[in-house]
């Protein structure tokens, strides 16, 4: 058996999808400025807690921004930060060169109920006559110095989080057990996490041991003045337009007397916007992007009918 290698993971290692497209690559490596309107104090909140190297738990409906800002943020203490010559955050601080130079500033994980341990950390797998280690994607970004994300992390395993506990306190080191090896994490390394607390049940939350682990940055749907610029910012429409579909997401928000939670997400108000964008009639693209999308409840679906009908006559 040969000595591990830190070679990048392979995609058997890490469950991932390859990146064919070139701007799939370049998002990945964070090459152009993710876009993102800050909500309140999220940006300076994370920038603190990143300068002291404090893991983050993002939590929030499903569509909301939280993946965005991750990648914004990433971007903003690996590339450009405020959009000086010299980058850097809010405070002044200029992105050190060896950060900088980092290709892959962001790993992120979707996490599911069949993600193990080793899918996190790595595995032994066969390279022609011999048996190399292959780094997961937790390891990649622990010895790199990356911001590892795990999306969704609730909908993993618990036996699988409990690998990052001694990631996310004092020690900052990940035992590896496969390889005998204890990794400290490189000085720049940050693990971030989130999840959606409407989902939660007794079989589907974290466990106190992991959640206070982390300091949590709360989000919510942006209100509609805001949330109309995201959607004609992301989709190209009109302004006019734009609102009326925030107005229309406000409003389905509010149907809690049907037993309708959720809400409709921002991210769906702009693929509504997307597809009024190329072509599609404003109330055929709510119909197949809001209406029929979030939920099959012949009664809800009336209801946010009713809405749509009475915003986009």
């Amino acid at each position: 058996m040969s000595r591990p290698q830190t070679a990048p993971a392979s995609l058997a290692a890490t469950g991932a999808t390859p990146l064919r497209h070139p701007a799939d690559q370049a998002r990945s490596r964070l090459a152009d400025e993710p876009w993102y309107l800050p909500m309140a104090d999220e940006i300076a909140l994370f920038e603190a807690a990143y300068a002291a190297r404090l893991p983050v738990m993002l939590k929030g409906p499903t569509g909301c921004g939280k993946t965005r800002f991750v990648e914004h943020m990433a971007w903003r203490l690996y590339r450009g930060g405020d959009g000086t010559d010299d980058g850097g955050d809010r405070r002044g601080n200029a992105v050190p060169a060896a950060r900088r130079a980092l290709e892959t500033p962001l790993l992120t994980v979707a996490c599911h109920e069949d993600l193990t341990a080793t899918d996190l950390v790595g595995r032994f797998l066969l390279s022609g006559d011999e048996t190399v280690w292959t780094d997961g994607p937790l390891t990649r970004a622990v010895r790199s110095g990356a911001i590892c994300y795990l999306d969704e992390v609730v909908e993993a395993r618990k036996d699988t989080t409990v690998v990052v506990h001694s990631l996310t306190d004092h020690r900052r080191v990940l035992p590896i057990e496969k390889t005998g090896e204890q990794l400290d994490a490189h000085p720049d390394f940050l693990l971030v996490i989130s999840y959606n607390p409407g989902y939660q049940s007794v079989l589907k939350d974290l466990k106190p041991s992991t959640r206070q682990r982390f300091v949590s940055i709360e989000f919510a749907y942006p209100p509609i003045d805001v949330e109309s610029t995201i959607i004609a910012h992301e989709s190209g429409i009109d302004a006019s337009l734009a609102r009326q579909l925030a107005q229309i997401g406000d409003k389905v928000r509010n149907l809690r007397e049907h037993g309708f939670e959720e809400g409709v997400s921002t991210r769906l108000l702009v693929y509504a916007g997307q597809l009024v964008a190329r072509g599609i009639a404003p109330r055929r693209a709510c119909d197949v992007a809001i209406i029929s999308a979030i939920t099959d409840d012949r009664d809800v679906q009336r209801a946010v009918t009713d809405i749509v009908d009475v915003l986009l006559p």
